[in-house]
């Protein structure tokens, strides 16, 4: 794509990013999952402040280069990239459409009773811990007792 002329607005750039979904749980963006804490301008140069979810996070090199990647696709050159660490993430960061994706998808949003309310496949309150370790380091793994489906937990962070 060529390069942008004028410069889009924040709010463009918002909805851009919130077309980039995070590479291991792709049904959720990353402005969903709450880790782009803010867009800006600063003298020609687009500054995007990414918090990881934690800071041994594996995903985090291939998160900053899909940012990136969506932001030059869309004809921005100028760009940088900010680790911001502190405050550091939280679960409280994700948004409500964030979290209604993830149970569609079949995976328990966080709850800040330290479990799923209830099942993502079934909507059953009869669920069981299998393991606190789910498929990633950010999850744990849930059984549910009616259908006796497994499912993963998003752990509150």
């Amino acid at each position: 794509m060529s390069q942008v002329t004028t410069q889009p607005s924040v709010d463009q750039i918002w909805e851009w990013l919130d077309a980039v979904p995070d590479p291991e749980i792709p049904v959720i963006s990353l402005v969903d999952l709450g880790i782009i804490r803010g867009v800006e301008w600063q003298g020609g140069t687009l500054v995007v402040s990414v918090t990881p979810t934690y800071s041994g996070c594996p995903a985090t090199a291939i998160i900053n280069l899909d940012i990136e990647t969506a932001l030059r696709d869309h004809g921005l050159d100028k760009i940088q990239l900010k680790t911001q660490i502190a405050p550091p993430w939280t679960t409280d960061w994700m948004s409500e459409k964030g979290r209604a994706k993830l149970e569609e998808f079949g995976i328990a949003p966080p709850q800040a009773a330290g479990g799923p309310e209830r099942c993502p496949n079934c909507q059953s309150k009869n669920v069981t811990r299998v393991s606190q370790f789910g498929s990633t380091p950010c999850k744990a793994h849930w059984r549910c007792q009616d259908c006796l489906e497994p499912f993963d937990y998003f752990k509150c962070i």
